[in-house]
């Protein structure tokens, strides 16, 4: 018999992988070209040829045993302290090799951050919607999960309900930005505000409260938009960081953690996500891609791609009487569903051949997520099918 924790998982195993399986089966019965499928953040755009010109530099010239073999579980110091030069570069920080961990992506990130962090009973705050999950890998680790909505019109962060809930017991906050599902960008002004209050609270408990800020999606934004460091605004500060998508390497797992210098018990941090790494079964971040990244920590996919994409589906839908807020970054709409139940709005899309994801698995019921990251014809093609699901 398989444990009561995760006979839950399992009860509630992601809505979103398995609308990706019914994208193959309807595909299996209408043809792929006919089925829109939008459940999946799985990027379309393709890798940078530097990728692919790294990966056959590395295989023919550096030695078998430094390319595969084992190594500090925090990853090779070259490669950490190549990211290290770059962020610095790009956000005006002080960072060392020393601040980093390679992981297995930000999945893996967030859970040695939260491993390193909880005792049972700590909570963390989210906001939702917020990628479902955050409740599992707060739940792996025995803490509690404290949710508190966004702005129904903006998505932002309530800055006033999270003063009223941070409390004695409070561990971490956990913020996506750009964010999925809705492509929200947090401006510089709400970070500063989301600190004040984290400062505060801090200061009248007397603990440390931890800002997680999961990054995948830091690279895939519009119009010139730009996404706050959060180190440069608050101390007690992590970077959970992937390259699956500003790389479109999201089978390739590889990503990392950062910590600030200045958070408190800094040394003893860095130590427990070294040991988390290990025993979590990550053991290390993939070896070969870490050596690709160090030679490609500056390569970049074609961003204009998602933005076009944006720009089509948004605008029809806009056009055909939707409700949603223009998405920032990420490749992600988070529209108002037309009935209440979005996932019985869902199961209705299914008939025109569409595959969208209700609001509910993101924790806020009444809106659906589309994940653009589809070719622009295939996106054009599904429009009459939105037609027909918005009359």
């Amino acid at each position: 018999m398989i444990s009561d924790k995760m006979k839950e998982y399992v009860s509630k195993s992601s809505i979103i992988r398995a609308m990706f399986e019914e994208g193959k089966k309807l595909s299996s019965i209408y043809g792929e070209e006919n089925v829109f499928d939008f459940s999946l953040g799985n990027p379309n755009v393709k890798p940078p040829e530097s990728i692919r010109e790294a990966v056959y530099e590395i295989l023919r010239e550096e030695p078998p045993n430094l390319v595969h073999g084992y190594m500090n579980n925090s990853g090779y110091e070259d490669v950490r302290a190549k990211i290290a030069e770059n962020i610095n570069k790009k956000y005006n920080v002080k960072l060392t090799k020393n601040n980093l961990v390679m992981t297995c992506g930000a999945a893996g990130g967030l859970n040695i951050i939260l491993k390193t962090l909880l005792n049972p009973g700590d909570e963390v705050i989210v906001f939702s919607p917020f990628f479902g999950e955050y409740e599992n890998y707060v739940k792996n680790f025995d803490g509690r999960l404290v949710i508190i909505p966004s702005d129904s019109e903006t998505f932002e962060p309530d800055l006033n309900e999270l003063e009223d809930k941070v409390n004695s017991r409070t561990k971490a906050v956990i913020i996506n930005s750009p964010n999925n599902p809705t492509g929200v960008v947090y401006s510089e002004e709400l970070i500063k505000g989301m600190a004040e209050v984290l400062n505060r609270k801090q200061q009248k408990f007397n603990t440390s409260i931890y800002l997680i800020s999961d990054e995948p999606y830091r690279e895939i934004v519009y119009d010139g938009v730009e996404v706050p460091y959060i180190l440069n605004y608050y101390r007690n500060s992590f970077v959970g960081y992937s390259y699956s998508k500003s790389l479109s390497l999201p089978g390739e797992r590889i990503g990392y953690v950062v910590c600030s210098s200045d958070a408190d018990d800094f040394d003893n941090i860095m130590q427990s996500l070294n040991v988390a790494n290990r025993i979590l079964g990550f053991v290390n971040a993939p070896s070969l891609f870490q050596r690709v990244i160090a030679k490609c920590v500056d390569s970049k996919v074609d961003v204009n791609i998602y933005k076009k994409n944006r720009d089509l589906l948004y605008n029809h839908l806009v056009k055909i009487g939707f409700s949603c807020v223009k998405p920032d970054g990420a490749f992600y709409l988070f529209p108002k569903s037309l009935i209440p139940d979005d996932v019985e709005f869902a199961q209705r899309a299914k008939k025109f051949n569409l595959l969208i994801v209700p609001g509910s698995s993101f924790k806020c019921p009444g809106y659906f997520r589309l994940s653009y990251c589809i070719s622009y014809d295939k996106i054009e093609k599904s429009l009459d099918s939105f037609d027909k699901l918005g009359v």
